[in-house]
């Protein structure tokens, strides 16, 4: 039988951000009251504050930490205390980090590392190296966050200080697991597994296990994964943490799977998924429900495939995780299809095809924000050398000044001259760099514009995310080209996407003419919205005009097509009005989409149309009814599945 691996979500590497704490703290008012106690030194005061941000709201509610967080900047600057001021912009770093603005995170650990330097605070420069690694890795900068892992490294084996040793050495393991390297990611999982054992420190023990297990798995050795994952639930039990058990239960199942024991890989997953339902794990529940509906379709119990997996595809589209939705929808349309059930195994399809272009479009403005992020650097790094070039010059300037004589005036003039010719030379060369990376960031942002609505791409770079936002009165556009399939029978594949990729360009420029947005496009379907994301009180006109301007250019190509013999296509399209909800798809960012029943509804305005026609629902000819330059024609009520009898009105444009 077939080796199956299942999708392990639950397999994630032990990262440290080293600046949150490991152990227990006191109660939040207590904290508060010390940071309040003027009778305290300094040095207790901002320690408690720093205690109480990681405490209660690093992890919850960022916007609060980045406050207090400033709060001990400003009390390290009133009170000339330099610890707190570079703890406190490490700790406004981290809240930054935990929101995902790298490069505010970034900023703020790197004037934090400064302060420290002058100070000789070498433990927090170490600390904010580590942290500005785990930014670059999560940005695919892997080189770079080696860079600044290993310089963390180096402080911590001068100060001794073996904790942070293990963890900076599972820092770089991490690094080389990202990149695929197993070789050396054990290396390193290896030593800083073998100094947390020497410290006694389970919790450091139970991480480096399963980060040592997933390394192996992923190396294609599930028996030794299946010892460390073992090791590692065996000391989470002994140390009774909860989500540690959970993980390394699931960890365990799923290994298990790989070696086709599957009734212990049940009876594992089974207890981690009882266990993460105590601790209200939601992404837990979701992945082992998919992993328990797989393992009973490769077993041919497929009712109860059915119901898992119909679980698990259904939490994890409510928590939005594509990729656990991805696993859920595959698993059912396997099981429907072996079934032998058409009809639903033909509608998973078609949700796995749109999962599967939502990933696509998550790993493209991943990948775009990761140019942008690197060009940002980039360039500030440009600025910074420009700098250094003014200050070196004027620094010339001032030495050719201050000398007497005439020999030694014509002596530093000389070697002034060619500093200079050196130094613009370098000042040219650093320009045109500088330009060159604006026109890629520039690229960047019209990529980012190619995917998302300007306003929308505009608050997600300024904030990190972009919220849902609901509109009362959106016109959704559908268009569908008839018998799409005998037509295209008749084209090669080249000449079909040469003859959509024509039409779809222009309707593009149709869209833009007025003013409507582009949803996407699916398959030979056509799907756009007008009044959002900027609503605009002529939006309903301008959606029906847009229409009719399409049905006008299919039209005329049709006729050019006829007379060079070659087959055309005819087309559908359909408008209703109402309210939605619009947000962009996915954990994250990514693709800007539309929810509701007026999508729906729109979609059953084309379906019910006829070819050449703009069809209408009674509520978007409500809003148009009293326009001179239009002509209706009512169709009266008109059935439609699932919605019953609709009234519905063509529409075109008045003539002479």
């Amino acid at each position: 039988m077939k080796k199956r691996y299942l999708i392990h979500s639950a397999f994630t590497l032990w990262f440290t951000i080293l600046s949150a704490l490991l152990t227990a703290q006191p109660e939040a008012d207590s904290l508060y009251a010390l940071w309040l106690d003027d009778t305290k030194t300094d040095s207790v005061r901002t320690y408690a504050m720093r205690d109480l941000i990681n405490t209660k709201y690093l992890y919850s509610t960022s916007d609060s930490a980045i406050i207090l967080a400033e709060q001990i900047v400003a009390f390290g600057e009133e009170r000339d205390f330099a610890l707190a001021q570079a703890l406190g912009l490490h700790m406004e770093g981290l809240a930054w980090h935990v929101r995902g603005n790298y490069p505010k995170a970034l900023k703020c650990y790197q004037e934090s590392i400064e302060i420290g330097r002058a100070n000789n605070d070498v433990l927090g420069v170490s600390k904010a190296m580590n942290n500005i690694g785990i930014i670059y890795s999560n940005k695919g900068a892997y080189t770079k966050a080696l860079e600044y892992h290993l310089q963390s490294l180096a402080i911590k084996e001068k100060l001794e200080d073996q904790k942070g040793i293990a963890n900076s050495l599972n820092s770089v393991g991490n690094i080389y697991a990202l990149q695929g390297n197993s070789t050396k990611a054990l290396e390193y999982f290896l030593r800083s597994l073998k100094i947390a054992e020497a410290l006694k420190d389970d919790y450091l023990i139970a991480g480096y296990l399963n980060n040592i297990g997933f390394t192996y798995e992923r190396n294609g050795d599930p028996e030794q994964a299946l010892e460390y994952f073992s090791k590692s639930l065996e000391l989470n039990k002994a140390i009774d943490s909860k989500q540690g058990i959970a993980l390394s239960l699931g960890n365990v199942g799923n290994v298990k799977v790989v070696l086709e024991q599957y009734e212990e890989a049940l009876q594992a997953l089974t207890e981690s998924l009882r266990i993460n339902e105590s601790l209200g794990d939601q992404k837990g529940i979701a992945n082992i429900y998919n992993n328990i509906g797989t393992i009973h379709q490769i077993r041919k119990e497929y009712p109860k495939a059915l119901r898992y997996c119909a679980k698990g595809y259904e939490l994890s589209k409510t928590l939005g995780l594509l990729k656990h939705m991805k696993d859920g929808c595959a698993c059912l349309y396997e099981v429907h299809k072996t079934l032998g059930n058409g009809l639903q195994a033909l509608e998973y399809l078609e949700s796995l095809k749109d999962i599967d272009d939502s990933l696509a479009m998550e790993e493209t403005a991943k990948s775009l924000q990761q140019m942008e992020f690197q060009n940002e650097m980039l360039l500030d790094s440009i600025e910074q050398a420009e700098e250094a070039i003014r200050v070196q010059l004027a620094h010339e300037v001032a030495l050719q000044k201050e000398e007497k004589t005439r020999n030694l005036v014509s002596g530093a003039g000389l070697i002034f001259l060619l500093l200079a010719g050196g130094f613009f030379s370098r000042w040219r060369y650093v320009r045109k760099s500088k330009a060159t990376l604006q026109i890629e960031k520039d690229r960047s942002e019209n990529l980012l514009l190619n995917i998302l609505p300007e306003e929308v791409a505009r608050e997600l770079k300024e904030n990190g995310r972009a919220a849902a936002r609901n509109f009362e009165r959106v016109s959704i556009l559908f268009t569908d080209f008839k018998n799409f399939t005998a037509q295209s029978a008749h084209l090669s594949a080249t000449e079909l996407l040469s003859e959509i990729n024509h039409c779809f360009e222009a309707f593009d420029g149709i869209m833009e003419k007025y003013g409507i947005e582009k949803i996407k496009t699916i398959g030979d379907a056509y799907m756009a919205a007008g009044g959002l994301p900027v609503p605009d009180e002529n939006s309903v006109k301008n959606t029906v005009m847009a229409a009719i301007e399409m049905q006008e250019f299919i039209s005329r190509r049709k006729q050019e097509m006829d007379l060079a013999g070659r087959p055309a296509f005819e087309m559908r399209a359909g408008i209703h009005t109402g309210p939605v909800v619009a947000g962009i798809v996915g954990v994250k960012k990514f693709q800007y989409d539309i929810w509701g029943d007026t999508v729906n509804t729109a979609s059953r305005m084309e379906s019910s149309g006829d070819i050449g026609q703009v069809n209408i629902s009674q509520t978007t000819f409500d809003f148009i009814c009293h326009d001179p330059d239009f002509v209706f024609t009512s169709r009266g009520k008109v059935k439609v599945k699932g919605k019953g009898e609709l009234e519905m009105h063509f529409v075109r444009l008045k003539t002479g």
